[in-house]
């Protein structure tokens, strides 16, 4: 297992642990799991070209980078009303990537 999944794993895990803890207080933890967001970070990474930005998108199964906004999109809900009866859950936003893992 690289370290970069194991540190993973080990955030679920710890969610999960926490929402035990503290659940019973109201207390709702969550742990938003982003795939590639189209951030400067993402810039770094592919380089800042255009190829290197192909060979980002090429791993997504939507065909495109998220967006923070989605991202965010999904935080609010948790923090919502709506998301109320949502704890010790690690919300994947990756525009399918880890679908076929």
């Amino acid at each position: 297992m690289s370290r970069p999944t194991a540190v993973k794993h080990g955030v679920i895990g710890m969610t999960k642990s926490a929402t035990l803890d503290y659940a019973a207080q109201g207390i709702h933890i969550n742990a938003i799991c982003p795939g590639i967001i189209e951030t400067p970070m993402m810039d770094r990474f592919s380089g800042g070209t255009p190829e290197g930005r192909a060979r980002v998108i090429a791993q997504e199964p939507v065909g495109r980078m998220g967006r923070p906004e989605e991202v965010a999109s999904a935080v609010l809900w948790l923090s919502s009303d709506l998301g109320a009866f949502t704890t010790g859950h690690a919300l994947v936003i990756d525009g399918g990537q880890t679908v076929g893992l």
